[in-house]
Formats: C-alpha cells, sequence, structure tokens
C-alpha cells in the first residue's frame, strides 16, 4: 500500500494519477504503517515506511544533510532508460554526493538522488503538478514522441521494486494482450461529387497535376503513383456524371481494408457550418459539403459491421447548447443514446472538457496533434480530465496527415513506417491505446496512403493487441477504474482486498499483476531492467479468494510491518 501526502489542491491530480498507476493507495492515516510514502510536502510529517519518495522543486526539510540545493530551474529534462524525461513545472538540482545515487539531467546536473541509510528517493519535480500539467496543458510538439506521463509511472515502480518492496497493479491492458489498437476515421468527405467548382476540387485538381508531378521529380511519388493520379482528375467529369465510381467515397474502402476490425467514424453532424471561432484565413474550409443525416444507410451498415459513429463536433469544443445539439444529431441518425466526440480539425482549449462534461458526450478524442505523432498527454491510457466528473479522454497517437503532408512532419514511407514501429513497440512496453486516426479520402487519388495504412494493419496484426472500436475502449478503462483496493485494517492497510461493484465485468478480462522485487538496488546499473511478474486474470467473481491468493504472493515478500528495507 502506497500512503500519499499531497500538497493543497493537489488531490484530484493524485487520484487521476492512481487510475493510471493502478495500485493500492491511500492519504495517509495518522499512525498506519505504509510500505511505500509518496509525499509533495515541504516538511513530511512523521511516518512509519520502508520506502519514502519526496517530489518537489521547493527546498525540502529531508534535503537536509544532502548537499546544497541549487537554484530551481523552470523546465529541464533528465535522463531515464537511455531517453530524456522532460520537466514542465520546474525542477530544483542538487549538488552531486559520493554516497548517493544520482538521477541525472541531460547536462549532468543532478535532479534526484537515492539514500539508501535513510531509504530515502528525493525527487526534484513534483509528480502530481506533472502529472495535472501534462493532462490539461499537454506536451509541445518537440515532446510529443515522449510517453512522459508513463514514464513517470515506470520510475516510481522500478524504485518501489528496486527498494525490495513487491507491488500489486491493474496494468493498462487486457487479459492476454499486450495493448489495445483504435482505429478511428475523421469523416470530412464524403465523394468528390459534393465538390463542383469549389476549392476542393480545385485543389484537387491542382495536387492530382503539378502537385504530382512535383513530388515525382521529388523522388516522392512512384510512377504507377503519378499516372493514377493524373487518371484521377481526367476521370473527373465522368465521375461528376455518375458513370464512375466516386474514388473519394470512403467507407468501402475501409470496411473491405479492416474486414473483421472495430473502427469508430467521426461524423459532421450539420453541413456547411464552419463554426464559430474559428480564425485563419481558411477558417471557411472548415465547413463540410454533407452532414449525418446524407449517411444514414451508410450508419446503418457500419454498424451492422461493428463498427461505431461518433460525432465530429463542430462547435461542441467552445459551446454546451451546441454540443448537446450536434450529439442529439448524431444520436438520432445513430439510434444511440449517447455518443462520443471528437473535434474537427482538433479544435480545443482549456474549458473544452469541461463543456463536452456537461453535454453528457461519453467520451472525447480531441487530445492529440496536428503536426505531429506521439504523446499529447504523455500517456497512451484513457484519462479523466481535471475538473470533469464522467468524460473520459482517448488520446490521439497517430495520424496520416501530420506524418504526410509537406506542411506537417513530412515524412518518406520509410520514414513514417520507423516513426509507427517506434510507437507500437511503446504500445508493446508500455500498454494503454495506442489510437490511429486514418481520414477519409486518405485512400485515394491524390494522397495515396491507402497502401501504407494496409502495411500499418498487416503490421498490428501481428501484435498482441485488442482491436477495439472507441467506445469498446473506452468502456474498458471505465471497468478497470471502477475496480478498488480496500485496506482490511486501519492500522496496517498494506493488507488490502479487491472489489468491483460494478455491473458484470466486460470482455476482456483485466489481470491483477504481483510484482516481484528486481533484487537490484536502486540507481544501479541494471535499474531498468524489466522485473518479474505474475499475471492473475480476474472476472470479478469472489474477490476475497482472489485478495486472499494475491496476498499469499505478496507474503513471500514479507507483508509484516515489523520488516524493515
Amino acid at each position: 500500500m502506497i500512503g500519499v501526502f499531497a500538497k493543497s489542491g493537489q488531490d484530484e491530480a493524485v487520484r487521476e494519477f492512481f487510475e493510471l498507476f493502478k495500485t493500492p493507495w491511500q492519504f495517509v492515516r495518522a499512525g498506519s504503517f505504509y510500505d511505500v510514502v509518496i509525499s509533495t510536502l515541504d516538511d513530511v510529517p512523521p511516518v512509519d515506511c520502508r520506502l519514502l519518495i519526496v517530489y518537489g522543486c521547493s527546498a525540502k526539510r529531508v534535503d537536509a544533510g544532502h548537499g546544497d540545493a541549487f537554484p530551481l530551474l523552470k523546465t529541464a529534462s533528465f535522463i531515464y532508460s537511455g531517453g530524456a524525461v522532460p520537466i514542465y513545472c520546474g525542477v530544483r538540482t542538487f549538488a552531486p554526493l559520493a554516497e548517493v545515487v544520482r538521477y541525472v539531467s541531460d547536462n549532468g546536473e543532478t535532479v534526484g538522488f537515492y539514500s539508501r541509510p535513510r531509504s530515502l528517493l528525493r525527487l526534484g519535480y513534483d509528480l502530481f503538478d506533472e502529472s495535472e500539467y501534462l493532462l490539461t496543458a499537454g506536451q509541445p510538439e518537440e515532446w510529443a514522441h515522449v510517453p512522459t506521463l508513463d514514464l513517470h509511472i515506470e520510475i516510481l515502480r522500478n524504485a518501489i521494486l528496486q527498494a525490495g518492496i513487491p507491488l500489486l497493479e491493474i496494468p493498462p491492458s487486457p487479459e492476454n494482450y499486450s495493448f489495445i489498437t483504435c482505429l478511428t476515421h475523421d469523416i470530412d468527405f464524403v465523394g468528390i461529387r459534393s465538390h463542383f467548382f469549389d476549392h476542393s476540387m480545385f485543389g484537387f485538381c491542382y495536387r492530382g497535376t503539378i502537385g504530382a508531378f512535383l513530388k515525382f521529380l521529388r523522388g516522392r511519388l512512384s510512377l504507377d503513383l503519378l499516372i493514377r493520379s493524373w487518371v484521377a482528375v481526367l476521370s473527373l467529369p465522368f465521375v461528376y456524371a455518375g458513370w464512375m465510381k466516386d474514388f473519394w467515397q470512403p467507407f468501402e474502402w475501409y470496411l473491405t481494408a479492416e474486414k473483421d476490425l472495430p473502427s469508430t467514424y467521426f461524423l459532421i453532424p450539420f453541413k456547411r457550418t464552419r463554426g464559430t471561432k474559428v480564425s485563419g484565413a481558411n477558417a471557411g474550409r472548415r465547413a463540410a459539403a454533407y452532414d449525418v443525416g446524407d449517411l444514414k444507410s451508410w450508419i446503418e451498415r457500419l454498424q451492422n459491421e461493428g463498427c461505431e459513429v461518433a460525432v465530429h463536433g463542430i462547435d461542441s469544443w467552445h459551446s454546451e447548447q451546441k454540443a448537446r445539439n450536434e450529439s442529439k444529431r448524431v444520436r438520432d441518425a445513430a439510434g444511440r443514446s449517447r455518443v462520443g466526440v471528437r473535434m474537427h480539425w482538433l479544435l480545443a482549449d482549456r474549458d473544452t472538457p469541461a463543456i463536452l462534461d456537461r453535454a453528457d458526450y461519453d467520451y472525447d478524442s480531441t487530445c492529440g496533434y496536428n503536426g505531429a505523432i506521439g504523446y499529447r498527454a504523455g500517456t497512451l491510457q484513457v484519462f479523466r480530465p481535471i475538473g470533469t466528473k464522467k468524460l473520459l479522454e482517448l488520446p490521439l497517437h497517430l495520424q496520416d496527415g501530420a506524418l504526410f503532408f509537406p506542411e506537417k512532419l513530412n515524412l518518406s514511407e520509410p520514414e513514417a513506417e520507423q516513426r509507427c514501429a517506434t510507437l507500437i513497440d511503446q504500445a508493446r512496453n508500455l500498454g494503454g491505446v495506442l489510437t490511429v486516426l486514418w481520414h477519409d479520402r486518405s485512400h485515394a487519388a491524390e494522397r495515396f496512403w491507402g497502401d501504407f495504412y494496409l502495411r500499418l494493419l498487416k503490421r498490428l496484426r501481428t501484435c498482441r493487441c485488442w482491436f477495439a472500436s472507441a467506445e469498446q475502449v473506452i468502456a474498458w478503462f471505465r471497468y478497470r477504474r471502477e475496480v478498488k483496493f480496500k485496506s482490511l485494517t486501519a492500522a496496517v492497510p498494506n493488507l488490502v482486498s479487491i472489489h468491483y461493484d460494478g455491473r458484470t465485468p466486460i470482455q476482456p478480462l483485466v489481470t491483477l499483476r504481483i510484482h516481484r522485487p528486481s533484487g537490484q538496488r536502486v540507481g544501479s546499473a541494471s535499474e531498468h531492467a524489466a522485473p518479474a511478474f505474475e499475471d492473475i486474470s480476474w472476472d470479478g467473481e469472489d474477490s476475497e479468494k482472489l485478495s486472499r491468493i494475491c496476498r499469499e504472493r505478496l507474503g513471500c515478500f514479507s507483508m509484516d510491518p515489523t520488516v524493515r528495507a
């Protein structure tokens, strides 16, 4: 059991952090013994524990005797497992000391230390301030590639295990899977026939002829695709006449490409509505030439194929009433009681989660980048945005436009494959959900990103991942959040039971993971080696029996409060 001393105003961030790091914890109760105590206070009250972890960029009483604390840095990064971890809310550095193990920044400064005689880990940043910042403001694009919040969890987990303390956790991946893949599509266009003599048609003609030829000269387009692009432009009169297939029509292609895989389609609720509070010279182009009412037959087929439809919001991000109107429009078209949302152009501000929460959306999936791929909130996990009550956020990690648009990353396909492979590897290691966005016409001329998407799907199919629609992902994480750890006694909170008081558990099930201490001291050369663990499947039933099994497994490492590290 982890006990927590938190600064005033941090309670919500603490609770959300431990929904992501799903392990037994509680705010410290006087007179209780804890395996681990985490504190962000400047002066830690007396407490009985095996390991004390003190976070914060302000001076702490425990710093006495460990060298001078150097001035506060506004932002910095430190090295962990061979890579840099950014810190956004301030870092305190320390004088290097020979008798302690140092955590170092990328320029060699000491940002934390471990003192074995005192069983004290001191880190010069505030874990819960960092968590709140990541879940609220998010990371800038230059740090998009780092799953920062998930690494904070990993750092804490490994520190506990390296101190010789076993740990019980519900990992963020379903039973028998290493991670989840959520395939999504933002439907901005449903065909080029809806665009006659407008900016979309003229833009396509330019990009499909001159633009395609320039890409060919730069080696970014093959001769075959150049010819196909020119043929598509020349075929436009026949497409408009209805004599040829509309090559921008998205649904048939994706249903074939993703056969037997559920996916989520975000649909525009109202046509010819650009929305308000949209700035920029091309703001008018945000209006779509269709609305959800035009797609009734496709909605029925998509849902019959096991796919989900949700809202591609126009004004939901800033207006509760408009959010309700857009939600109702899609719910009525799909015959659903609740829906999720992703904002068109990923528009959002700090008030958006609360607005969507009050409008009774089931989830949001706007937290991502237009110009990068990676981890806006620093995590692969679904989370509840700070200040909301029911809304969950499904972060967006990987999208086509960010990979390939010239004004974005502008990657070649081999470069993009390497970037995607890195994200997949991180998902394997950390768990959670990898959310993929491929737009409506990305498979067709003039983009021709369909073959890349097929290769991406093939790679993902070889992984031990669960393919799920957005609503299925949200339902699974809600189930995980409803599992609770409870202390059996007040005096010795380390003795815990596991309870699930919700509805019948969904498939696939959660697992209980029992981590065994690594046997390596904190800060040793092999401190980042994966410790051993045992997974136990749980269907939510007979929780007392399962609690006893877990206590027996953990007991082999001693849960006796008289034993000290």
